[in-house]
């Protein structure tokens, strides 16, 4: 009996050693699918035109890095710094005004019980079914009486509403808050604090994790908002990345693709610099999202 055990045990670690093979080469190669046309734009932004789209061959046979410095000073009397300027100060201003919009609502909502409190958590939660399209016009008619045209106040202000991207991220916070034990309120509360109190000195600290997911989110998709940032900007000197990339396909009859490449790989390295960087409050603030 001995020999036959040893025998299946050996078939089984054999079994799970191809599984695990086969499992990881399936995961590599739908990485590589995944991944490949950035891997093309990046060995693109170092070829000119006519190689970009006529050699099948991915690597460039002469590596052109001046497409880097002829396309960060491509727009006239500016250069892509100016542009990178505005999005981040856009895209940390949005995030400020989230992560503090949204703690604050999603707290009583967690922690609290007052009247009308699950009519008004069906209407936050309602707002996730409307398209942005639907208030698209109504903003902009709204933000151009106030005088906020061609302005970053548009992109800015709402944040610090809980109304940019602010039901999910308020949701995700509700659903991290019940998470936390309330005999920490409690224990707060015979000590002297009072809501205000538990808020920064409890419920805060113990956020860490789904304030970074929500500080992420609001971070890329504030830096990927091409639309908004489409219809409220209109100074050139105010553009940001997105809008400028457009510019090198404005009325122009040779597109410069490699500079626009380069410029492209640049405006996707904050974003994975920024998530490379928290990922692991980022994997937590999902993972134990609703389930402490």
């Amino acid at each position: 009996m001995e020999p036959i055990m040893t025998m299946n045990n050996g078939y089984n670690k054999t079994g799970r050693m191809i599984g695990g093979v086969l499992k990881h080469v399936f995961l590599i190669v739908l990485a590589v699918g995944m991944l490949y046309p950035i891997i093309w734009m990046f060995f693109s932004s170092f070829q000119e035109n006519d190689e970009i789209f006529n050699v099948a061959a991915v690597l460039p046979r002469r590596w052109m890095f001046e497409n880097y410095v002829k396309g960060w000073n491509s727009i006239p009397d500016h250069t892509f710094g100016d542009f990178f300027r505005n999005s981040f100060l856009i895209c940390l201003t949005i995030v400020a005004g989230t992560i503090i919009s949204a703690s604050l609502t999603a707290y009583p909502f967690a922690r609290l019980r007052f009247r009308g409190q699950k009519t008004m958590f069906a209407l936050i939660i309602g707002t996730l079914l409307l398209p942005g399209q639907i208030l698209l016009i109504p903003r902009y008619l709204l933000f151009i009486k106030f005088g906020w045209g061609d302005s970053f106040l548009p992109l800015t202000v709402p944040a610090f509403f809980a109304q940019a991207h602010g039901a999910f991220s308020i949701y995700l916070l509700i659903q991290f808050m019940r998470g936390i034990p309330k005999e920490l309120d409690e224990a707060a509360l015979v000590d002297g604090c009072g809501y205000f109190g538990q808020f920064f000195r409890i419920i805060i600290p113990n956020c860490k994790p789904a304030l970074f997911t929500v500080g992420i989110f609001s971070f890329i998709w504030s830096w990927d908002d091409f639309l908004n940032q489409l219809i409220y900007i209109n100074s050139i000197g105010k553009f940001t990345v997105a809008l400028a990339l457009r510019m090198f396909t404005d009325n122009s009859a040779r597109i410069p693709w490699g500079q626009m490449f380069a410029m492209s790989v640049l405006s996707i390295l904050p974003c994975t610099i920024i998530f490379a960087c928290a990922q692991k409050y980022f994997v937590e603030g999902i993972v134990t999202t609703g389930l402490k």
